[in-house]
């Protein structure tokens, strides 16, 4: 069953209450079997897979922030490392590990990542003037 992505709000991909009992009305009334436990159940699953997907959309920036947020910046730094192994020519992801390796005490590291990621999105820059 889909769930409208209007039901979450934030990076956090919180449940929006009001949005939430429109939608559970909306099941409810299909489907007069569903419980509001179930439907309650069915919105937290829906949470998560948000949360991956928004997390896939953004290359695991979004939270990566979330994470820095919640000073939580170990694993932050951690999980932009993982999505720069699956998609190393990201230039944007190298700036965002750069805040935050920056943010953690980590200057030097931060600067090779900034580096990096000016060296990437130059590059990007040269093959677009070049092939135009």
């Amino acid at each position: 069953m889909d769930v409208p992505r209007k039901v979450f709000k934030g990076r956090e991909c919180r449940i929006d209450e009001d949005e939430a009992a429109r939608f559970s009305t909306l099941v409810m009334a299909r489907y007069p079997w569903l419980t509001r436990n179930s439907v309650d159940v069915l919105l937290k699953k829906a949470r998560m897979e948000m949360l991956r997907v928004r997390d896939e959309e953004t290359k695991g920036k979004e939270y990566s922030r979330t994470l820095a947020d919640e000073g939580r910046l170990d694993e932050a730094i951690e999980h932009m490392r993982i999505h720069l192994d699956l998609d190393p020519d990201d230039a944007d992801s190298w700036y965002a590990l750069g805040d935050l390796l920056c943010k953690n005490g980590q200057a030097a590291e931060g600067y090779k990542a900034y580096h990096r990621g000016m060296e990437l999105a130059t590059k990007g820059k040269r093959k677009r003037r070049c092939g135009a």
